[in-house]
């Protein structure tokens, strides 16, 4: 109760944790850090060797994107931590740093993860302690970042101009089949081409234009890499190989670049110098190739999933993001 009287723990939820930073850094620099969500207060803390920061960003959005922008990103050659700060930091050091989920804006259906009970298997416990099971409480999952509609419209203004196909996906139902290309680890949300005849043509003219755009195309000189550059990158496909692939700049720290895969759904971390200019809109006449859903029984949580088509059926939107269609798979 007196900690919901301080004023200190009501303005939490608009604050960001950022955590790993260099030990002379100033309030200044990292005022500098997150310039890009106008940050209205910076507070410093040093303890040992350890240096982090709360950071008033003034509201909830703004944290959010924060966290999917800046957390993992490298900084001064170290790897931020970024995240949330809607509960006080532990005190033990091997946890003070550790990521918190984003705000939760979506009910997942189906159970999701196991239930969590005070008996986690994980926790060691010394002989003849009592184990009392909590009640079980309904698993929920935050709707990604970047799936959500806000950014997606802003992503997809910025690359294709033209949304008129957007209309087109409200009308897909019934049995299909998905070609997943990545997933959100932990949670039912992930990345899937719908395997159509039009999608294999897609594939081909695109792919075949980016293999013969990768010689001709010039690499991005050093200034012209901010926010909202489309560009050409390498995308690694793991065991099968490399792909050239359109993308768009999210956020740039020092020489790293934070892109969107376009048509693989996925997010990346990047050399600057490693992007060549792809601007012209001959290029971007071709719609996305990936779409974002749910599954709506059962988690995907292991990248195994990747490259593996799912068959199933779509049942719908999602009420919040009519854009994400809810599928369940057939077993």
């Amino acid at each position: 109760m007196e900690e919901q009287k301080s004023p200190r723990f009501r303005k939490r939820e608009t604050e960001v944790y950022v955590g790993n930073l260099p030990l002379d850094i100033s309030e200044e620099e990292i005022r500098c850090l997150l310039k890009d969500f106008n940050p209205l207060h910076v507070h410093k803390i040093q303890n040992g060797c350890k240096c982090f920061a709360f950071v008033d960003l003034g509201s909830m959005q703004k944290v959010a994107l924060a966290i999917q922008e800046l957390n993992g990103r490298l900084f001064h050659k170290r790897k931020l931590y970024v995240n949330s700060n809607r509960r006080s930091p532990k005190k033990s050091p091997d946890v003070a740093e550790r990521p918190q989920e984003l705000p939760v804006l979506e009910k997942a259906s189906g159970q999701g993860f196991a239930r969590t009970t005070a008996c986690a298997q994980f926790t060691p416990k010394a002989s003849g302690d009592a184990c009392v099971p909590e009640k079980p409480r309904t698993s929920v999952f935050a709707v990604p970042m970047e799936m959500r509609g806000s950014f997606l419209v802003l992503l997809l203004r910025e690359c294709f101009r033209d949304l008129g196909w957007l209309a087109t996906i409200h009308g897909i139902g019934g049995e299909v089949g998905l070609l997943v290309t990545s997933i959100v680890p932990q949670t039912p949300f992930f990345w899937a081409m719908h395997v159509t005849e039009t999608l294999h043509q897609n594939m081909q003219a695109l792919f075949g234009a980016l293999a013969e755009a990768e010689e001709q195309q010039p690499y991005l000189h050093d200034l012209a890499v901010r926010r909202g550059t489309r560009c050409l990158a390498e995308y690694h496909l793991g065991e099968y190989g490399r792909a050239w692939n359109r993308c768009w700049v999210l956020d740039r720290v020092d020489s790293w670049a934070v892109v969107m895969f376009i048509d693989f759904g996925r997010s990346a971390t990047i050399p600057v110098q490693s992007l060549r200019s792809l601007d012209s809109d001959d290029f971007w006449t071709i719609p996305p190739l990936t779409q974002p859903f749910m599954l709506e029984k059962g988690v995907l949580s292991s990248y195994q999933v990747i490259h593996h088509i799912l068959k199933g059926k779509i049942t719908g939107a999602l009420n919040l993001e009519s854009h994400i269609l809810k599928f369940e798979e057939f077993k």
